[in-house]
């Protein structure tokens, strides 16, 4: 397909996680030919080296980008189309912090990062950044489409509803991750599985499992094979398929955030001292491969299997697409959950913007699972966009994981101090 020319700015090019999928979306998604791709980071070194690499997966897939990039978030935001967003304050430093400062306090999590006390210290320092992007944008490229990859996800896009005039789509890979699950159990390939779910990043409900060229429902098979499968995996979402009767996203350490009794699955955490070594092996390999000491692994030019780029095509083709999964604000696309909260569910994009796919409510008892952590992430996006200790308390206070008002208050002091310098009024 011929491509139509735009602008995109991704903010946060230098992770090297979220970077790299997006690049390679970006260079292998047809229809972006001749787009310019404004790379933005905060420390000009990394700028170079982000560019270099969007430049030498351009050429190499024929992409035949226009690469940019900048240390200057206003001059690139001018004139944006899309605004694609992978940024997060001081990453794995802060969010071992959540997870342990809670941990010495009795509060057990599993890994502090969308729920519990860490989700909520997440929220306090991201949205004022969050923010800052978005004030810009409205000055600047009030028609820009922000697709968000950073966490908290729901917390930013109900934000993001709530207090801005931004339009938002949040994008995550965790449906797929359930598809795999189930398909394992099922003993079919995850191609042949097709899933439609709805409810919150990372706690969605599989509302429909059906084979992909037959239509057959799949929940039958797999009650009855999930009932026999010997492997010990996903201990907390089988428990919870067996009592509620639907597979619920995206496995066990993700979901067991928002439950009191996640820790049982596992509470060991993110494993930091592996994600920093990968990163390091993985930065070292760019090197080596951009001054042509190694060949460049094929996996550099295959799509990530994310949305970002789809979503891209869709929009500037007119192409009607159909994604599996998008977070929103629900006005009404779950109506069994509160309308100015984000939720996750299928979504329709186009040249006229993205629009929530509803599956109609969600089944009683998992709305009612659901409503708990909705309550929470509701008064956590409030004590970040007033920032308020007092609403931070609360946000605690509601929070399923949370098992002492005594240890909420001395964790709430703790990380306050730690996170003072994030956090702000946004409004």
């Amino acid at each position: 397909m011929s491509g139509r020319a735009t602008k995109i700015v991704f903010l946060g090019a230098g992770s090297i996680s979220f970077g790299m999928s997006m690049l390679r979306d970006l260079v292998t998604t047809s229809g972006l030919r001749g787009s310019t791709l404004t790379l933005v980071t905060q420390h000009a070194e990394s700028a170079a080296r982000a560019a270099a690499l969007a430049r030498y997966l351009s050429d190499k897939t024929g992409a035949r980008l226009n690469v940019e990039a900048t240390t200057d978030r206003r001059s690139a935001l001018d004139g944006a189309s899309f605004v694609v967003n992978a940024t997060a304050i001081e990453r794995n430093r802060l969010w071992k912090l959540d997870f342990e400062i809670p941990r010495k306090y009795g509060i057990r999590q599993t890994l502090g990062e969308n729920g519990g006390p860490g989700g909520l210290f997440f929220t306090l320092r991201t949205l004022p950044m969050i923010f800052d992007f978005v004030r810009d944008m409205e000055e600047l490229c009030p028609k820009a489409l922000f697709i968000n990859f950073s966490n908290p996800e729901s917390r930013i896009v109900m934000a993001l509803g709530r207090y801005s005039r931004v339009r938002c789509l949040g994008q995550c890979h965790g449906i797929d991750g359930s598809r795999s699950q189930v398909a394992d159990i099922l003993g079919l390939p995850a191609a042949d599985v097709d899933v439609w779910g709805a409810g919150l990043n990372h706690f969605q409900c599989l509302m429909h499992i059906r084979h992909r060229t037959t239509g057959e429902d799949l929940y039958p098979r797999l009650k009855a094979a999930e009932a026999t499968f010997a492997s010990p995996t996903s201990p907390l979402t089988r428990r919870l398929f067996r009592a509620f009767g639907y597979w619920l996203t995206c496995g066990d350490e993700h979901l067991g955030e928002y439950f009191p009794y996640g820790w049982e699955a596992g509470e060991k955490g993110y494993d930091f001292a592996a994600d920093e070594r990968w990163r390091t092996e993985f930065a070292h390999s760019v090197s080596q491969v951009l001054a042509g000491k190694a060949d460049m692994p094929g996996w550099w030019i295959e799509p990530s299997g994310e949305r970002g780029g789809a979503v891209i095509a869709a929009t500037l083709q007119n192409q009607r697409r159909v994604l599996d999964s998008g977070i929103v604000y629900n006005q009404g696309a779950i109506p069994n959950l509160p309308g100015n909260l984000a939720v996750e569910v299928p979504v329709m994009v186009d040249a006229a913007g993205v629009h929530p796919v509803s599956m109609g409510p969600i089944p009683d008892p998992i709305a009612k699972l659901m409503s708990m952590q909705a309550s929470v992430q509701q008064l956590s996006v409030e004590a970040a966009v007033h920032a308020s200790k007092e609403i931070a308390l609360q946000a605690l206070l509601i929070d399923p994981v949370v098992n002492s008002a005594a240890a909420a208050e001395r964790l709430l002091d703790e990380l306050w101090e730690i996170n003072r310098p994030y956090i702000r009024k946004c409004i």
